[in-house]
């Protein structure tokens, strides 16, 4: 399938057919904490919200262009499924934000640099059809598949972060996290087999994955102060890097050294996405999701 004389073999076991799931989530009942007496998790995992509609979005432009070069039909349907997925998702995290302005939080502003930031940056540029059109698209199939190594860690985690049941988190919410991030697991080879069939260069691998972690920690900790500054039921309240650190020791956030371990992994020659996660974890849970069932939690 790669175009690159050492591609890293999949695990055949984890590779599933991909499909979108109409889903359902109702938001009056959720509180604007919804992991009771957590604001700074549940503001950070709610970060989300923020960054998911436009980049999921920006996932699904940047692949339709990309469509033409697959040249094998087994990657080009994962690649449909995916874009699939991906527009669900970004309908369904756009939901929330209606609700968490209804609360009395605007992510406005926060949401408009978002957008700017996959819009224009990250966008289409007016190349000249050739090598440099051909170059900027690569890079961002190169990015998409470093964000997605990002996502499908997040959905392993989510769909084992028991502490969040412990604590009390609202039902709605947790489903929405957990059904996205079980079929993050699900399709979490598809950016990388893609990126290795078009492209597969590691130097354009290793600093694609530089510049996606380091935006990542950028606007992920952007976006919890945002919210943390702006909650109205919590005057001038600060996010932390210490918070981060004991949210992750507690198992309300992914710790930090679970998140380290995640680099070589990915930069390993040797690295392919189904050596991590759970395929079939995810499509049990998948199989009893209220919100991708018919329903929204109870």
């Amino acid at each position: 399938m790669s175009n690159t004389p050492h591609a890293p073999t999949p695990v055949a076991s984890e590779h599933i057919e991909l499909k979108a799931r109409n889903v359902s989530f109702g938001w009056e009942d959720t509180p604007l904490h919804w992991l009771p007496g957590d604001p700074f998790a549940t503001h950070t995992i709610n970060v989300l919200h923020l960054l998911l509609p436009a980049g999921e979005r920006w996932f699904v432009h940047v692949y339709k262009q990309v469509l033409p070069y697959i040249k094998d039909e087994q990657l080009r349907a994962d690649v449909v499924g995916f874009i699939g997925q991906e527009a669900m998702h970004a309908a369904a995290h756009d939901d929330v934000l209606p609700h968490l302005k209804r609360l009395g939080l605007d992510p406005t502003p926060y949401t408009a640099q978002v957008d700017w930031l996959f819009e224009k940056l990250l966008g289409d540029r007016t190349l000249p059809p050739g090598r440099a059109r051909h170059w900027w698209l690569m890079e961002r199939v190169a990015l998409i598949a470093a964000i997605e190594h990002y996502t499908a860690f997040l959905g392993d985690w989510v769909l084992n972060a028991d502490e969040l049941d412990r604590r009390g988190a609202d039902p709605v919410m947790l489903d929405l996290l957990r059904w996205h991030g079980a079929e993050e697991v699900e399709h979490r080879s598809v950016a990388f087999d893609l990126f290795m069939h078009v492209d597969g260069g590691y130097r354009r691998r290793a600093r694609t994955w530089a510049t996606a972690f380091t935006a990542l920690v950028f606007l992920w900790q952007r976006g919890a102060r945002f919210f943390m500054e702006n909650d109205p039921e919590l005057p001038a309240a600060k996010a932390s890097l210490g918070q981060f650190f004991r949210a992750g020791r507690q198992g309300t956030l992914p710790s930090a050294g679970a998140m380290l371990k995640s680099i070589p992994t990915y930069l390993s020659r040797t690295y392919h996405p189904s050596q991590e996660g759970s395929t079939a974890q995810a499509v049990a849970y998948l199989a009893s999701s209220p919100g991708a069932n018919g329903g929204a939690a109870a």
